[in-house]
């Protein structure tokens, strides 16, 4: 997949206290992207979101807390997470064999489409699901696996693909934004706006200073969104790179699986090491009090799709969602 690199910049903001980034050079070789700062953001308490933080925000004697990347701390710098920490074979939520599992995941896919239509006659808020990783880290699988109960009257999936040349002449979030959930709806994003500061910080194509400053951008849209009333879960797919390998193979000797693979995706493959530790910075710079990222060990799909139709099915009830007040206009009358 190809995205467009960022349009000229001028005066980067600078009232963001942040070093993280990940530097390409023209030929693609990495050099060092570790941090030394991380983002100051703010408290919490200073963010006013109109729904209860418990619902995007781990508490901390919850299993979702260990996978949760902390937003950095307002009042003091912190070198943040490592991906490699967080381990794609894991299977914290696991309740033990694959078929308890499924049987587990067909459960809870129940209960979302009933909190689903709660949600719609709530009205309050809006649900944002993003799903960013890697090719294979299933993405379209988990879309499959966690929503297929659920109504597509309000439910709407985004499948980004490279911009448009009218996508192109707007700046990179101009097209997100027209795509966000409106009022009791839910969207899930496959793929989303952090390709642009993946993809062309892996390439090279915009500047370290850039890409700071397309955190910022990110961090001030999320938060605008957040405090209108549009509920944000991020998940990063984390996939091994021998289990990609494997996928990847499969879909080569697979006749009917051709058309999900392009040989571009080997020489995306060739830059594991560089994506990385791309998303490793974006992970550290862009998960805030508003917005925080969840990390999913993606190795085993069927624990993938259980741990994220957990989390979004835990979310969901502690919004609180009740239905309307009862119409008085109603009462006693009698259809004939």
């Amino acid at each position: 997949m190809r995205w467009l690199a960022a349009p000229r910049l001028h005066n980067p903001l600078n009232r963001v206290n942040i070093d993280v980034y990940v530097n390409v050079n023209q030929t693609g070789s990495q050099k060092s992207t570790r941090a030394t700062n991380r983002p100051a953001m703010p408290n919490p308490t200073d963010t006013a979101l109109p729904f209860p933080t418990r619902a995007i925000v781990a508490g901390t004697d919850n299993l979702w807390k260990h996978w949760q990347v902390a937003p950095a701390n307002a009042s003091k710098q912190t070198k943040g997470v490592a991906l490699k920490s967080f381990k794609p074979d894991a299977k914290p939520f696991s309740n033990g064999s694959k078929a308890t599992d499924q049987a587990s995941l067909t459960g809870i896919a129940e209960e979302l489409d009933a909190l689903q239509n709660l949600f719609y006659a709530d009205g309050r808020y809006k649900l944002l699901v993003l799903l960013q990783g890697t090719d294979t880290s299933g993405k379209d699988g988990t879309v499959r696996g966690v929503f297929s109960r659920t109504s597509p009257l309000g439910v709407h999936t985004v499948g980004w693909k490279a911009p448009t040349e009218v996508e192109r002449d707007h700046d990179y979030l101009w097209r997100i934004h027209q795509q966000m959930p409106g009022a009791g709806e839910m969207t899930i994003f496959n793929r989303s706006h952090y390709e642009d500061v993946l993809v062309p910080v892996v390439n090279g194509w915009i500047t370290p200073q850039q890409t700071l400053q397309r955190y910022a951008h990110i961090n001030d849209f999320e938060r605008l969104l957040a405090e209108t009333g549009t509920v944000i879960l991020k998940f990063m797919l984390h996939i091994g790179k021998d289990e990609q390998r494997q996928r990847l193979q499969e879909r080569v000797n697979d006749p009917t699986k051709h058309w999900k693979f392009s040989l571009g995706d080997i020489e995306v493959r060739k830059q594991w090491d560089d994506y990385q530790s791309a998303y490793e910075a974006l992970l550290n710079a862009t998960s805030t009090p508003w917005a925080p990222w969840t990390v999913v060990p993606a190795d085993s799909k069927t624990h993938r799709n259980l741990m994220i139709a957990t989390l979004v099915r835990d979310t969901l009830k502690a919004l609180e969602l009740r239905f309307p007040p009862e119409d008085p206009k109603l009462t006693g009358l009698k259809i004939v």
